[in-house]
């Protein structure tokens, strides 16, 4: 039985053995040997093959993985992540901005994200890196004692845009918000109505000037406005607040002010709706009223306005700066360019205009869409309701 290599073939089916008549036992092993050697060629071949498979899985899952995160981009760079500041009481971010917001950009075709913080300024940055984690292809940031800077800062290293939403962020792509020197002004010129109104002299009179939180940069605009009128009506700060945008912080401070000044009180310049409503906690508590401004016209203000307990808060129609930030992302989610007409510290600047709103014009806010009779006209402030026309 002689071994003839030439029909031996490494195929699927290779004949075992070709045998002639006359084989010595020295030819078997001969015959022995390469088929050991041949299967062994084949092993390795196969070994070689799955080699070979392997590496291309592996190029090819990386070239996958490099396509699914493409994909994923793809997909993110349709989608909006916004991030708001806080709940507090009285806050407009959850009840107004968030549906407003949130209908506009999915009413275009566009998926959203929307975190709050919470007033937590640690808890911003994380939320913001796990949303830059996930994808977003613009973020809307309502800044929190700075926090959204370092937010922006991480989504412009990765190309996305950031709009800076209510509150400036200096390295912010755009920033939408109200005229806010405007909005100080009337402020302060809330507080100086009340103290004519009482019969008062604001020259002579004992105010308590409260400037909102010194990291938000619309504090200082909101206060330069206040403080030009104050300025100009003659008005002196008998006690300065030190600055916050968290309302229970901002009535222990008013407490200690209050005991200071021994309860002798005529007004109060509130940097919103929410810090005044602590104000006016503590001064029903003492039975007194003040002449009292603030901001943002949510259902806590202007139940406080209804009752008498708040002279008049500024009205920021949020739905007015919605529109405009919603637009102005949707904008940039399409590659375009929004126009604009001012900068504020160099970032482009899209502004809406405020409005004084006192108790009769409330009814004005709700036919705006801005809150609900059901939501404001309940319990004692039904009859407040009823006597100023809100309906």
């Amino acid at each position: 039985m002689i071994f003839d290599e030439n029909l031996y073939r490494i195929s699927s089916n290779p004949p075992r053995f070709c045998y002639t008549d006359h084989a010595t036992p020295l030819d078997q092993a001969k015959i022995g040997l390469r088929i050991v050697l041949v299967e062994r060629l084949k092993t390795m071949m196969k070994r070689t093959s799955k080699v070979l498979a392997l590496a291309l899985a592996v190029a090819t899952a990386s070239t996958l993985s490099v396509v699914g995160v493409t994909a994923a981009h793809a997909d993110a760079s349709k989608t909006a992540c916004v991030i708001l500041p806080d709940e507090n009481a009285g806050s407009r971010w959850e009840p107004g901005d968030h549906p407003a917001l949130d209908a506009i950009l999915t009413g275009a075709g566009f998926t959203t994200n929307f975190q709050n913080a919470k007033n937590d300024p640690t808890q911003y940055v994380t939320l913001g890196d796990q949303m830059l984690a996930t994808g977003c292809g613009v973020m809307i940031l309502t800044d929190l004692n700075g926090a959204g800077a370092t937010v922006a800062t991480k989504a412009k290293a990765q190309g996305i845009p950031v709009i800076a939403y209510d509150r400036p962020i200096a390295n912010a792509d755009y920033y939408i918000s109200f005229d806010n020197n405007l909005v100080g002004q009337l402020e302060a010129q809330t507080v100086i109505n009340g103290l004519k109104a009482a019969g008062k002299n604001p020259k002579t009179a004992s105010v308590v000037c409260g400037k909102g939180d010194p990291t938000d940069g619309n504090a200082a605009m909101f206060w330069g406005g206040s403080a030009t009128v104050l300025a100009k009506a003659g008005v002196k700060c008998a006690f300065t607040l030190k600055g916050t945008w968290d309302a229970p912080t901002e009535g222990t401070e008013f407490e200690q002010a209050y005991t200071a000044l021994k309860g002798k009180i005529d007004g109060v310049v509130a940097p919103n709706d929410a810090n005044a409503n602590a104000i006016i906690t503590i001064l029903n508590k003492n039975h007194q009223k003040v002449a009292i401004g603030g901001q943002d016209s949510g259902q806590v203000g202007l139940s406080n306005v209804l009752l008498g307990y708040q002279t008049a808060t500024v009205y920021k129609p949020f739905h007015a700066e919605a529109k405009l930030a919603a637009s102005t992302a949707i904008a940039l989610l399409n590659g375009q360019k929004p126009a604009y007409t001012k900068t504020n510290n160099g970032v482009p600047f899209i502004f809406a205009q405020p409005i004084l709103v006192g108790p009769t014009g409330v009814e004005q806010v709700v036919k705006n869409g801005d809150i609900t009779t059901a939501a404001l006209c309940v319990g004692p402030v039904a009859a407040a309701c009823t006597k100023y026309g809100v309906k």
